[in-house]
């Protein structure tokens, strides 16, 4: 005959259920198999390569080297984990169609600047994005454009400043072959 610790499954000796001594160990297990959360940059996101020539009127101020975030993944993963970027280097984000989407600083670690551009290379606005209290937890200010947008272009902080670059720029981006 059963009793009510044998139903429950109760070791006799040390009286703790045996579904929590399992559920204990497969955690466990879990636990050292798993990567951790926020651990850094996903391995698997590769970035596209170009070059962005930037037109203040008619005169040419900047050529950029850029890593194009064209997919959700690269988009998400941004210039996160960084802890420098060249000078005349940037992140460029396309999105499919036009939007107001907001960017913040979570897990970045360098101040950023972005301008967004419309979808026939003009430069809208430009924002300076500061580094979070907490790059890992925030709290993290939403950078948000007044209007919509096609493409946002990360560079350095003060870069767009330091090259004499204004709203109204015209840009052209040329892929890596």
């Amino acid at each position: 005959m059963q009793t009510r610790a044998h139903v429950l499954g109760y070791h006799e000796s040390m009286r703790t259920p045996r579904w929590i001594l399992a559920v204990m160990a497969v955690a466990v297990g879990l636990a050292l198999v798993a990567p951790p959360l926020a651990a850094g940059p996903s391995p698997s996101v590769r970035y596209e390569r170009g070059t962005l020539h930037v037109y203040q009127g008619t005169r040419r101020v900047a050529t950029l080297a850029l890593e194009v975030a064209r997919t959700v993944e690269a988009r998400s993963q941004g210039l996160m984990y960084r802890t420098s970027l060249p000078e005349d280097a940037g992140m460029l984000f396309v999105f499919e169609e036009d939007g107001r989407w907001g960017f913040w600083m979570k897990n970045t670690l360098i101040p950023l600047s972005i301008g967004f551009i419309d979808r026939t290379w003009r430069l809208l606005e430009i924002q300076d994005m500061d580094v979070a209290p907490d790059p890992a937890n925030g709290p993290f200010r939403i950078y948000e454009p007044r209007q919509a947008y096609r493409y946002a272009l990360e560079v350095n902080r003060g870069y767009f400043a330091r090259r004499g670059i204004a709203p109204g720029a015209r840009l052209e981006y040329v892929p890596a072959r």
